[in-house]
């Protein structure tokens, strides 16, 4: 009997510039001195969480962010040749990095690639410079294509786009959209804009400064997306992830999607891990510096741990399982009561697909995702 699949989330928090619209654990990057010590405690982290998971099937290590495309390539290697020692990583093991596509970001793809990464997600955003200014990147246009060239030496790229900006049309985003197909990517995220309280966004959107596309407008954009991108051959396998086929799919995303278990180091990283017969969720230290004397005082850099009941744990697989088109097993809905006679007014309504093993969403039902998932949480009678 082979080991469970496990992936491995990495958190590098550090940015060369906070985007107006990203409300993640990050900080500025200053070169701070801390840095190196941060690379130790994720070795430390890494090894100390071995002895929480037992032997596991690594099946993917992701280094995100913040921007790790900003480390010491050195210090990536040093993470991948860790966390293969300690876990049995399969043949197919996924290793991604995040980067942004500035000029001195893309200067580094050659050592990463030679460090293990075997995939690289790329901030892309836009095509346009107007756009991507609006946006608060890093860099232009130019420096996008470069990057995208430079990429090659990864066997597998992704790239990131954000859509629904002010006054974007259909029409417009389709173009655009088109233009990144041509860039021959295997994998394309396109993200719709959303605005998070307490970012520069959200502030700039709150005193009236401009708006984001009202709701029909947001679901004629989603919908040119989806038409797209089908009619270019990639698969919407999940709500905002097209991929060319199914290997071309983020295998460290479907572990989330999936409920596979994942162990996350690095300031502010999530993880869940099942001991015995219980899963927990962790998260780590947020800022680096605590992070980092965590680590030191007790080998780990968690802040919290919580054992998670059976609730819990089927409304974490309801959240996550329904954002894909495979959608998630009944069986592991029934702490919610969740039957396939529970949802049949949904699949009435048009939003849930008619499947007696699996709860998934139709296309419609993925347009209002986030009320559908809410509604359904309540149709369950969840056991006595």
């Amino acid at each position: 009997m082979s080991a469970a699949e496990l992936g491995i989330y990495v958190h590098w928090p550090y940015c060369a510039r906070i985007c107006p619209y990203c409300d993640f654990n990050v900080v500025r990057d200053r070169r701070q001195p801390e840095q190196a010590s941060l690379a130790a405690a994720i070795l430390t982290d890494l090894a100390s969480q071995r002895a929480l998971t037992g032997e596991r099937s690594l099946v993917s290590i992701f280094l995100g962010g913040g921007t790790p495309s900003l480390m010491d390539p050195a210090w990536a290697a040093q993470i991948i040749e860790t966390a293969r020692a300690l876990w049995t990583p399969t043949d197919d093991l996924e290793i991604t990095l995040e980067a942004n596509p500035t000029d001195a970001e893309t200067a580094r793809f050659a050592a990463f690639a030679a460090a293990g990464v075997n995939r690289l997600s790329l901030g892309l955003q836009a095509l346009d410079d107007q756009a991507l200014r609006f946006l608060g990147r890093d860099h232009d246009a130019g420096q996008g294509l470069r990057a995208v060239k430079a990429a090659r030496v990864f066997p597998r790229l992704s790239l990131d786009a954000i859509y629904a900006l002010p006054h974007q049309t259909p029409h417009a985003w389709t173009e655009a959209l088109r233009r990144i197909v041509d860039l021959g990517p295997e994998h394309i995220s396109p993200y719709q804009l959303t605005i998070e309280p307490g970012t520069a966004f959200g502030r700039a959107v709150a005193r009236g400064a401009w708006s984001t596309p009202d709701e029909a407008m947001g679901e004629a954009l989603y919908a040119a997306t989806q038409d797209t991108l089908e009619a270019e051959g990639f698969e919407a396998y999940e709500v905002s992830n097209h991929a060319r086929g199914e290997a071309a799919r983020s295998r460290h995303n479907l572990v989330y999607w999936r409920g596979v278990d994942y162990v996350g180091v690095g300031p502010g990283a999530h993880g869940r891990i099942r001991q015995a017969d219980t899963r927990r969720a962790t998260e780590a230290e947020r800022k680096p510096g605590d992070y980092i004397a965590r680590v030191g005082e007790t080998g780990l850099g968690f802040a919290s741990v919580e054992a998670l009941d059976p609730a819990q744990i089927a409304e974490e697989r309801l959240l996550s399982g329904l954002r894909i088109k495979d959608g998630v097993a009944f069986a592991e809905l029934s702490a919610l009561g969740l039957t396939p006679a529970a949802v049949l007014p949904f699949i009435e309504l048009g939003l849930v697909a008619e499947d007696p093993e699996r709860l998934r969403a139709t296309p419609a039902g993925r347009l209002v995702l986030d009320r559908l998932t809410f509604e359904l949480a309540q149709a369950g009678t969840p056991p006595r």
